[in-house]
């Protein structure tokens, strides 16, 4: 009798219960089924975007408060254009079942800046709540280092909107227990459970009585970090999703390379149940590995943003991953280049797209990675014939 995916996640996650003793070596692992699948014989196609900062010159220009020069290009600067901030990629956006992505900002019109920052990020709801709804955000992450940018009022604020909206969140709340805890989000016929944590902005971190976001060490070998993912990953396995995805702010910025740390943390995730690990916060692109059959993007870059250009790092240029599941089984991730033009994301073109797809099949050949030419893009295959 083949099990059921409740059980082989109850399976998996116990597994990490009994792991935790011993240091968090991997002693043994629980058989998880290559290629992955889910309920049913569908397709879906679900999209994995990194950092999206609404703030700053990117809430001026499209909230429509900004002047007209800034509105410059055939927008309009007397009013909001919330789809305008996704520029030429909003189609391809449309035509996913679900977009996920790290909310780089807060959401509100509250608040007062926390001291001794150096950038603070916040997007009126006004303009951004529809923007995120006219992307297609199945979930925005929250765990990252600027949701707490302007006090406990803002961040509160972000997840009412969000859940208002039927965005599925998760990685800050109004304590410790509602940070840490995972949700779900409704991709198609798919129920997805996402546990979200980063380990940016410890003092941002949730404590008992406080808003904050899900801070933890991100090292499989350190109890703590263990315990808690360990407990967010059994809260997910009772909610019997047909995914997992683990979506994590993670590791140093201007960094193409995850560190040691991250590469086992990931492993350990997927050994523990985890389906697609989805890593963001560097700014910049890093290389895609499959394991097990399932993939672990560490960092997708920046989708849009107004940050400072390095010319040396690109970190205007980036992704948008597509998994793609056909009959049922998670069969490959399809990479389309992207570059950010004045505070909104467009297709890359050109020796723009040309260098995004050298970087990602560099960066991801050093995992054995298979990638393979699709047109302008690229496609990794997770299912082996």
């Amino acid at each position: 009798m083949t099990p059921t995916r409740r059980a082989v996640l109850a399976a998996s996650v116990g597994g990490v219960a009994g792991l935790a003793v011993l240091g968090g070596t991997v002693r043994r692992r629980t058989r998880r089924a290559v290629p992955p699948t889910v309920p049913g014989d569908g397709d879906t196609r679900i999209g994995f975007v990194g950092d999206v900062m609404l703030g700053r010159n990117v809430n001026d220009r499209w909230s429509g408060t900004g002047s007209s020069e800034s509105q410059a290009g055939g927008d309009s600067a007397s009013g909001a254009d919330p789809a305008g901030v996704w520029g030429s990629t909003l189609p391809s956006l449309r035509a996913l079942d679900g977009l996920f992505l790290n909310l780089e900002c807060c959401l509100s019109t509250r608040g007062e800046r926390r001291p001794n920052r150096t950038y603070y990020f916040r997007a009126d709801p006004e303009w951004a709540v529809p923007a995120l709804d006219t992307a297609g955000t199945a979930y925005a992450s929250l765990a990252n280092n600027h949701l707490l940018d302007y006090g406990p009022t803002a961040l509160l604020d972000t997840v009412d909107h969000l859940s208002e909206a039927d965005i599925a969140n998760a990685g800050a709340g109004a304590d410790r227990a509602a940070a840490t805890e995972p949700t779900v989000a409704t991709v198609g016929d798919l129920d997805i459970g996402v546990v979200a944590f980063t380990d940016q902005s410890r003092s941002y971190g949730a404590g008992t009585d406080a808003p904050g976001t899900a801070w933890t060490s991100l090292d499989s070998r350190d109890p703590e970090t263990r315990a808690v993912v360990g407990d967010a990953l059994r809260q997910v396995r009772e909610r019997d999703p047909d995914l997992v995805v683990a979506s994590l702010h993670w590791g140093p910025n201007w960094e193409v390379r995850p560190s040691g740390t991250q590469r086992r943390f990931a492993r350990w995730l997927i050994d523990a149940g985890v389906d697609v690990v989805h890593g963001h916060s560097a700014h910049v692109i890093q290389g895609i590995e499959v394991y097990r059959g399932r993939p672990i993007v560490y960092d997708i870059g920046d989708y849009v943003d107004d940050y400072v250009i390095k010319p040396d790092l690109h970190n205007d240029r980036s992704v948008r991953v597509e998994l793609a599941i056909e009959d049922g089984r998670l069969e490959r991730l399809c990479v389309a280049p992207v570059e950010i033009v004045d505070e909104r994301v467009d297709r890359a073109t050109g020796d723009a797209a040309a260098w995004v797809r050298d970087r990602v099949r560099t960066l991801s050949e050093e995992f054995g990675t298979t990638v393979e030419r699709d047109g302008r893009g690229l496609s990794i295959p997770l299912a082996a014939d």
